[in-house]
């Protein structure tokens, strides 16, 4: 029985960190469409080409993700809005971002 609990948690973990693996290749295909955003004026066109594709949604289904339009729409919008990814995900930018909204709240 021990072998058997021991073998779930592993096999659990190894599906974690393949799933965080795939998260990370997201976060990388984000990043080359806002810099393509950047650079062509296309990211957004970009990005949802990529999570449509057979690839693409193979990557997002492996990320723990559904590949459904409505997550298609909202890669679109966050590669429309210009923020890198590792910026979008820090501390900072968070407080940044409440407080904007708390501020409009307040103006409201």
């Amino acid at each position: 029985m021990a072998d058997f609990v021991d073998s779930t948690a592993f096999n659990f973990e190894q599906g974690q960190r393949a799933r965080k693996l795939f998260a990370a290749v997201v976060l990388a295909a984000l990043d080359d469409a806002i810099a393509d955003d950047k650079k062509y004026g296309n990211g957004p066109e970009q990005i949802a080409r990529w999570a449509r594709s057979r690839d693409g949604r193979e990557v997002l289904s492996c990320a723990g993700i559904d590949p459904n339009e409505r997550v298609v729409k909202g890669l679109m919008e966050f590669v429309s809005k210009g923020v890198r990814t590792s910026v979008a995900l820090s501390r900072e930018e968070s407080e940044r971002r409440a407080a904007m909204e708390a501020d409009q709240a307040e103006a409201a």
